[in-house]
């Protein structure tokens, strides 16, 4: 099955099977954290839509923890930067009806928490078909070292990802279950 389908299967699948209730523990992704990622101060987070896992909460209590916190914004040509962000600040919808923070402060994140549409236990991330978050990584890699975590429910995983030279690797991924490394 081609990428295309099999983001169309699990979109379906985590709309119709969508739990806000469904969270990842905080208790446990903030121990998590400290234990492998301990000097970094500078989160990427995302503004959850389309049914995608929440991080609202990870980013708020980090916020209150004197993280620095930063969203994406969706520039031009599938292009996105990360700026400073946090709750008492205003945001703005984008093109994709995703809230953007209205920032001009770009952030360089030691951690990016991203989004996804399916993942495999090699830590292949399956997205959006859009290549955001690849053509992100890629760039920041060239500025700095990042850790990168996906974020998403456990049924989301797939035997295998299909993946291409695009694709970028994460180095976590975290459900309302489990952590892979």
């Amino acid at each position: 099955m081609n990428k295309s389908k099999i983001r169309s299967k699990i979109l379906k699948f985590r709309k119709k099977n969508f739990n806000k209730n469904l969270k990842i523990n905080l208790d446990k992704f903030i121990s998590f954290l400290k234990m492998n990622v301990s000097n970094a101060r500078k989160i990427g987070g995302y503004y959850p839509s389309n049914y995608e896992i929440d991080d609202l909460e990870i980013l708020n209590v980090l916020c209150k923890q004197n993280f620095e916190i930063s969203l994406p914004i969706v520039k031009k040509n599938n292009q996105m930067n990360f700026y400073s962000w946090s709750k008492k600040y205003p945001l703005k919808v984008n093109k994709f009806g995703i809230p953007e923070p209205v920032s001009s402060k770009i952030l360089y994140p030691d951690i990016l928490l991203v989004p996804l549409v399916g993942y495999d236990n090699n830590l292949n991330r399956l997205g959006y078909g859009g290549g955001f978050y690849d053509r992100y990584i890629e760039k920041i890699d060239k500025i700095k070292k990042v850790t990168k975590i996906g974020l998403a429910f456990s049924y989301q995983k797939i035997k295998s990802v299909p993946i291409d030279q695009y694709d970028k690797k994460l180095d976590f991924i975290i459900t309302e279950k489990k952590i892979i490394k």
